[in-house]
Parts: C-alpha cells; sequence; structure tokens
C-alpha cells in the first residue's frame, strides 16, 4: 500500500536564520544545488505521493512563485497562513482538510535526498502494519548540530518521552485525520498530538541510520554550506 498525500511545513518566520530570512523565505534558502523545499518536495515526489499541500505565511509570495516556475507534475495546494499563524499542529490540520486518507508531513529545514527514500518505505510499511501515526527519529551523535537535545525514546518501535531522550525528530512523520479528533483550538503545536498519541501508547517510530542535518541556524547555515552535500 502507498500513501498519496504529503503537507510540508513552510510558514515559519526563520528569526533564528536573520539577517538571510529577512528577505528569503527559509524553505527558499538553497544548500548544494537545491533550496529546502525543492529537496522535500523531490523526497515527497519520488516516494509516490500525488498530492502535496504546502502552508505559507512569511514572505509567502516568493515560495507561491517557485512553486508556479517549477511545473510539478503532482497537484499542489497552498494553504494560506497570511493573517494567521497557526503553530505547526494547526498547520498540518488546515492544509490536509481535503486529503482523503493517510498523509506524510515533512519539515523542510532538514537537508533531504534520494538516499531517505528507503526508510521513506519502512516507515511507510510501519504505518500500514499498525495503523499509527509513525514518526522518523534519529540519535542525537548522528546529528551535525551536537546541541540538539533529545525529543523521544523508542522501544520496540513505540515511542516514548522522558526526561533522558535519545532521539531526535527528524521532521518526517506519517499521520491520518483520526489524531486532531479531541482538538478543539485552531492554533496548536504538533507537541499537543505527540503527547496524546504517546498517553496511549499510540505514537511509532524507526530510526535513521543517516547523518542528520539541520538547518536552524545562521551558523549552522555556514557550516553546512561548507560541506559537499550530495544532493
Amino acid at each position: 500500500m502507498k500513501i498519496k498525500y504529503g503537507m510540508i511545513l513552510a510558514a515559519g518566520l526563520g528569526k533564528r536564520m536573520h539577517p538571510i530570512t529577512l528577505t528569503t523565505p527559509k524553505p527558499l534558502i538553497k544548500i548544494g544545488n537545491k533550496n529546502l523545499l525543492e529537496r522535500a518536495i523531490e523526497l515527497l515526489i519520488n516516494n509516490g505521493i500525488e498530492e502535496i499541500a504546502i502552508n505559507v505565511h512569511h514572505l509567502s509570495d516568493q515560495i507561491e512563485n517557485f512553486i508556479r516556475q517549477k511545473k510539478y507534475r503532482v497537484k499542489i495546494i497552498i494553504s494560506n497562513e497570511k493573517n494567521l499563524l497557526l503553530d505547526t499542529g494547526g498547520g498540518v490540520l488546515q492544509a490536509t482538510k481535503s486529503f482523503e486518507g493517510p498523509f506524510v508531513v515533512i519539515n523542510p529545514d532538514t537537508l533531504w535526498n534520494k538516499s531517505y527514500s528507503s526508510e521513506f518505505k519502512i516507515l511507510e510499511d510501519l504505518y500500514f502494519q499498525n495503523k499509527k501515526s509513525c514518526l522518523l527519529l534519529v540519535r542525537k551523535d548522528l546529528s551535525f548540530d551536537r546541541s540538539f537535545k533529545g525529543d523521544f525514546n523508542l522501544n520496540m518501535n513505540v515511542v516514548s518521552r522522558n526526561n533522558k531522550n535519545e532521539l531526535i525528530f527528524t521532521g518526517l512523520q506519517i499521520l491520518d485525520k483520526s489524531v486532531f479528533s479531541f482538538i478543539k483550538d485552531k492554533t496548536f503545536s504538533m507537541n499537543k498530538i505527540w503527547d496524546h498519541l504517546i498517553k496511549n501508547k499510540s505514537l511509532y517510530g524507526i530510526q535513521s541510520k543517516k547523518k542528520f542535518y539541520h538547518l536552524n541556524t545562521q551558523e549552522m547555515y555556514q557550516r553546512i554550506s561548507n560541506l559537499k552535500i550530495i544532493d
């Protein structure tokens, strides 16, 4: 079975990337020959996604223009948050309203490339085996940025949290609309969803074995830009 729908979180302000993000939205920052958004879209398309929703806010016209110019072969929907940022959870909920099945949500801050396709497939298989939300996680020691604190733990593919979290969220997850059934707010974080799922032992995951590159600060941008990144 294949997932047909994908969503990309592209509405952030990118404040820690100033001054670059004062004039360029973070998803359009280039590393190597491709920008972050382009990398995320290609990963989704290369893994069978047929419809993609992208939420926008900061310098949204630039993102919309980029999408129009690229003329991707899949359907791309823009979810407009120009007037009100909905946070990660609210952004996902609004952007995926038209989806008719499970969907992948991807954060373009990570440097995605085709080498992630094998882990994408494993995560997809895990979802269909259990029909539970799934996260792609990575050990802290595989992160290029060693300042990251852990987000989660993993035992037999079941995700948990405590004060000794050893795994970082890579920015790739699989969800379905049922996870939002208890939500009454319009603006909320994905952490609210994850904590609810963890409490019910309904959040699954796998560990990535790849070196993790995540663009979150001006300093990290400069360090990663000096590397030879494989597109």
